[in-house]
């Protein structure tokens, strides 16, 4: 079993060990082994809030790694974390928790220079990101895998916590469908204060689609995950036909430390499609307008993966006022233009 450990401290968070895959009884390391990291431990004083701190870990693979399950465990006091694969070199420094600053760590550029890789529910304590049967996330040789963590104690007690994360790979002769990031996120949030509403962007697939392929958008969505605060109350993403009729894609519920992850089954295919739509929702029975951020502040997040081969991402990426305000019953509601990237993700 691969042992790292480091002594390395920033700001009362202490790196712990990681644990790699487990060697087999000839000595040779199996490739399908379960492989699982461990972080940490993380100390939090009462009403404690981290936000910008990192984590990296290195995976040593001189092959690539075809996986079809990541599997993350945290505990009370673990908000929230996007987990990123990226080149050894990206980032560059050593493994442990780190100022998120001190190597210009942001989430577009993981995603840029490697991929998506996870998604953690908001405080979910034990979370399985599992694709069907030979489908996977390809990660290239030499990776490590990367992620901002959000830690928050609401309690007055300290709590420490050592969270893990594992990874399962499968063959290469096993893979049938290789998967790429769709993420978008609406920036623009004020929630009005004692009212519900609802914040919506709308993304033209179709023409970036055209742009790039020479045809309509083909591709599949086999995974969706939200994320929101305790304010949110749904999140849901539509497929819009060029004649304007929506197909619910994706929509969630569920409270604040539920699992809002999980497969797409039947997988969703966007043909006949030319755009995608998220809205989330929101009761504000505050005094104030709520923004975008974090501690008591909101997001509007949402993470897919598809059999495209390009990463999709996109919405409303910087703070700003919503546009479009329009009173729907009693619910006011606003939509924001969207802006769309894509990038290569066959790399």
């Amino acid at each position: 079993m691969r042992t790292f450990s480091s002594s390395l401290s920033l700001g009362g968070l202490l790196v712990g060990s990681l644990l790699g895959a487990c060697a087999s009884d000839t000595g040779t390391v199996d490739p399908t082994a379960l492989q699982t990291f461990e972080f940490g431990p993380y100390t939090l004083q009462g009403g404690e809030e981290v936000t910008r701190s990192c984590v990296q870990i290195s995976l040593h693979n001189e092959d690539t790694l075809f996986i079809n399950s990541v599997e993350l465990t945290t505990g009370p006091g673990f908000h929230h974390s996007n987990w990123f694969f990226v080149p050894e070199t990206t980032f560059a420094g050593e493994d442990g928790t780190y100022a998120c600053a001190d190597r210009n760590f942001n989430e577009p550029a993981a995603a840029i220079f490697g991929g998506v890789l996870f998604a953690q529910s908001t405080q979910a304590p034990h979370e399985i990101q599992q694709f069907p049967e030979g489908v996977v996330i390809k990660v290239p040789p030499h990776s490590k895998i990367v992620s901002q963590i959000h830690l928050l104690n609401p309690n007055d007690a300290a709590l420490e916590i050592t969270p893990k994360i594992a990874i399962k790979p499968i063959l290469d002769a096993d893979v049938t469908t290789t998967l790429a990031g769709v993420s978008f996120e609406d920036q623009a949030l004020a929630l009005p204060a004692h009212m519900q509403s609802r914040f919506t962007v709308e993304c033209d697939i179709a023409t970036k689609h055209q742009q790039l392929f020479g045809r309509a958008p083909d591709f599949n969505i086999y995974y969706a995950l939200a994320h929101y605060h305790t304010l949110g109350t749904r999140l849901s993403l539509e497929a819009i036909k060029p004649t304007g009729e929506a197909t619910m894609v994706y929509s969630t519920e569920h409270n604040v430390g539920d699992v809002l992850g999980g497969p797409i089954d039947p997988k969703f295919s966007m043909v006949g499609y030319s755009k995608l739509r998220m809205s989330c929702e929101f009761f504000n029975p505050r005094d104030s307008v709520v923004g975008w951020g974090v501690g008591d502040q909101e997001m509007c997040v949402f993470l897919a993966f598809s059999d495209s081969t390009y990463n999709w991402g996109g919405g409303v990426l910087e703070q700003g006022t919503p546009e479009n305000p329009q009173m729907v019953g009693n619910m006011m509601t606003y939509q924001n233009p969207c802006s769309l990237y894509a990038s290569d993700a066959s790399r």
